[in-house]
């Protein structure tokens, strides 16, 4: 069925125009003032509305086994919490751990997405250890169209690869022509530095951060920039912390390192004193990297205005309070991890656009744009034009509401971002032209979404 959405602001990257869009076959097929549709067509009418190009989430977590469970989410349940906040693809970080066969991992992820998930989706591909068979494994997988790697420079002997692994995986991607993206910390440091904790008689979520400091993060930072200028690969910094690690990022940068940095939610709206709360009110805000000092927030804003932080995901991974509690006796047993993907882009308007933290230049590019640049989806997804994928949300700047876990949709029962207040809410959300939000309700098809098959592009 065709659709057209009606005298909009349409913003995307470098412009803002009041116009028309027009709909068949999934993609936009028309933009332009006082276009003429079929009688048949569904209108939507945007009068006072901002129109901007489905969001992208390059960070997420719905299917994770770890640290003794499983995260609380399945496709069905995230995806349409993403969609209701106007997430309309999101890319989910396979994670098959060092006992796991890779390739058999990557198929489970596959079929847990399968037929399940409301918006489109895509993985990036964990590796987590470096065998003979590895490279012949994650050809298979590239050519499958998952042209994103994952490491992680923490959670030793589960997730965690050490120097060599680490260089076995930049060299292939880099002949593959593959991004990597990287949990930046120092595995070896945090495992010495929790013992230390715990030994002392530390163990209550307020340790969680001195165990995994800032000066973890800029080491492990600025060590895989080290090993991408010596490569030549291209990486891609996920969750971004703080003031020491984006320094060690944007000094390669300044050498010409080929690093790409993305910070996450919670970062530019919470602090440490989350996770000082007694009991399980601060195990609810454990996450690695943790939540750093206040003073990092600004400096997290300003590069984000900047453009030196490239893009906003979540990390999205939800916990519930009684897996929290699996921590009770040791910080250490924390399941880590916060919901985030249903608050994302309402809390990155309100907290950038409307306290004048960024434009909406920005605020597109880093929610959106970059991410289907950086990781072979654009110009299909992250802009309105003709040809693009009809990914839409039709965007009401005079709503107003509290964020609750009373009212969200995330299968989870609590929200770390309770009680915080948005002025701004997506009204109508579509999905390849067919609409599948209305006013915060979930009005579509499930199991709508596709797998994104994406090309390397960073030879």
């Amino acid at each position: 069925m065709a659709l057209m959405i009606r005298n909009g602001e349409i913003v995307t990257v470098g412009s803002r125009v009041q116009a028309d869009v027009y709909v068949e076959n999934e993609t936009i097929t028309r933009i332009g003032r006082n276009l003429e549709a079929p009688p048949n067509a569904e209108i939507i009418d945007a009068t006072g509305k901002l129109v901007f190009p489905g969001f992208i989430d390059p960070h997420v977590h719905i299917y994770l086994p770890f640290m003794a469970t499983f995260a609380k989410d399945t496709h069905e349940t995230g995806s349409i919490a993403a969609l209701i906040g106007g997430t309309t693809t999101y890319i989910e970080m396979c994670c098959p751990n060092r006992n796991d066969d890779a390739l058999e991992g990557y198929q489970l992820w596959k079929s847990k997405a399968d037929g399940k998930s409301a918006c489109d989706y895509a993985f990036h591909m964990s590796v987590t250890k470096f065998v003979k068979e590895t490279e012949s494994q994650l050809r298979q997988i590239v050519a499958d169209g998952t042209a994103s790697f994952k490491i992680f420079l923490a959670y030793k002997n589960f997730f965690g690869v050490d120097d060599g692994e680490m260089y076995q995986t930049l060299e292939l991607a880099k002949r593959l022509g593959v991004i990597v993206t990287a949990h930046c910390e120092n595995a070896e440091l945090v495992a010495r530095l929790q013992q230390k904790l715990l030994a002392e008689g530390k163990i209550g979520p307020e340790w969680h951060e001195p165990s995994r400091p800032e000066s973890v993060e800029a080491e492990g930072t600025g060590r895989f920039a080290t090993f991408l200028e010596n490569l030549g690969t291209t990486g891609y910094v996920v969750h971004l912390s703080c003031e020491k690690a984006l320094h060690a990022a944007l000094d390669a940068k300044s050498r010409g390192v080929k690093i790409f940095v993305e910070s996450v939610l919670p970062h530019f709206l919470l602090d440490k004193s989350y996770a000082e709360r007694p009991g399980v009110e601060g195990m609810k805000h454990v996450m690695s990297p943790p939540l750093r000092a206040k003073h990092n927030q600004a400096v997290l804003w300003n590069g984000l205005a900047l453009g030196s932080i490239d893009t906003v995901g979540t990390d999205h991974c939800p916990f519930d309070t009684e897996q929290k509690l699996l921590g009770k006796d040791s910080f250490v047993s924390i399941p880590n991890g916060i919901p985030g993907i249903e608050d994302r882009v309402n809390l990155l308007y309100t907290h950038g656009v409307k306290r004048g933290r960024l434009d909406l230049d920005r605020f597109v590019d880093a929610a959106s744009t970059r991410a289907a640049k950086l990781f072979g989806l654009f110009p299909r997804k992250g802009t309105i034009a003709v040809g693009s994928d009809a990914d839409l949300v039709v965007y009401d700047p005079s709503f107003r509401g509290v964020v609750s876990a009373k009212s969200q949709h995330v299968n989870n029962d609590y929200n770390g971002f309770e009680g915080m207040e948005i002025e701004g809410r997506p009204s109508v959300v579509t999905v390849r032209g067919k609409v599948q939000v209305r006013d915060g309700k979930f009005i579509g098809e499930r199991g709508r979404g596709k797998m994104l098959k994406r090309e390397p592009t960073h030879f």
